[in-house]
């Protein structure tokens, strides 16, 4: 879907109401198929936004895992390290 939205479940530390926030907008934008809406709309992207985050925090909560949980900084560098490969560059 987006690049932008990162998955948020099952990392140690828990993910944080601003990744929650920040996934909730970056999927209201590709959506909308906009960054910034006009003045008209704004009300309806920021309640979109709120509700997303909203129902994303109770499914984040809801969820069960049976693995280990994450690290975010291993699989940062492990994302920097697929990228270098990639796109032929150093990590």
């Amino acid at each position: 879907m987006c690049r932008n939205i990162r998955p948020l479940n099952n990392f140690e530390p828990p993910a944080t109401s601003d990744e929650v926030h920040a996934a909730a907008l970056q999927y209201v934008r590709k959506v909308a198929g906009t960054t910034k809406p006009s003045a008209a709309n704004q009300a309806a992207f920021d309640k979109a936004v709120a509700e997303i985050a909203h129902v994303t925090a109770h499914l984040l909560d809801d969820l069960v895992t049976t693995g280990p949980k994450k690290d975010r900084t291993v699989e940062a560098a492990k994302a920097r390290a697929r990228a270098a490969e990639r796109y032929g560059r150093p990590a």
